[in-house]
């Protein structure tokens, strides 16, 4: 098995259907966020544009980047933002390497991203490199602790060492903020326990949880390995921990 990180392609329309949780989690964070309403905000994985919508409409004279390394979620992203497309600029970039962002950025937002990037260190050195002094990181993704029971069902399937996540702790989170040039860090755990629609519950894992996992797997054992986990979660609640990240550019 290959430790090289590749991002997975996603399919952008499908997520884009099931992702009230993931949006919910946006909105909250959002909110986090101080705003003039002119500036350029880096919108680091923006998935499918459902928060990029919300953060479009609290920068009426500014722009956004949007970035996500899949080229199905920006299509989704377009198709969504198609009203503002002239305040938007789209880029498909992995953020496991440095960013193609060739100005600096008055803010940078991410939700339900960094967890899929292996090198936590490496990503807050490329974030601090296209955010301008004084400007804001406001983020969340998954934390220590996130998703243990799915973790649980996996290894009852299919014991397999393979985690595609990091999911980190809030100290050594700071600690790698601070070491790249952050200030005023504040990083904290909070549970999310969220239940998925009955009908949505083997389609939520597979598009969103484990498509990771069933990429390195043949077509035809997928399908039943999601429902092999899915059988292990029957309240068709998912024990998510969200890690927290407020911090200022030094």
């Amino acid at each position: 098995m290959s430790d090289v990180h590749e991002p997975r392609e996603w399919d952008g329309g499908l997520y884009d259907r099931i992702a009230d949780p993931m949006t919910r989690w946006g909105s909250t964070v959002l909110e986090r966020l101080p705003l003039a309403g002119d500036e350029v905000v880096l919108d680091a994985g923006c998935g499918s544009g459902r928060v990029t919508e919300q953060l479009l409409e609290r920068l009426p004279q500014g722009r956004v980047i949007a970035l996500d390394a899949s080229a199905s979620m920006l299509e989704a992203a377009r198709e969504r933002l198609a009203a503002s497309l002239d305040r938007v600029q789209f880029v498909q970039a992995d953020l496991g390497k440095p960013l193609p962002v060739t100005e600096l950025v008055d803010a940078i937002i991410s939700t339900a991203t960094f967890h899929w990037v292996p090198d936590h260190d490496a990503l807050f050195r490329d974030l601090a490199a296209v955010l301008r002094p004084g400007g804001m990181l406001v983020a969340q993704c998954g934390g220590l602790g996130n998703l243990e029971r799915v973790m649980a069902a996996i290894d009852a399937v299919a014991p397999d060492d393979y985690r595609p996540w990091t999911f980190a702790s809030p100290d050594e989170t700071r600690r790698r903020l601070v070491s790249v040039g952050f200030l005023g860090v504040e990083t904290w755990l909070n549970d999310e326990p969220t239940v998925i629609p009955a009908k949505d519950f083997e389609t939520y894992l597979a598009e969103v949880v484990l498509g990771a996992n069933l990429a390195k797997m043949p077509e035809e054992a997928r399908a039943p390995f999601v429902h092999a986990v899915a059988e292990r979660l029957p309240d068709h609640t998912l024990d998510y921990v969200r890690l927290n990240i407020i911090a200022t550019r030094e």
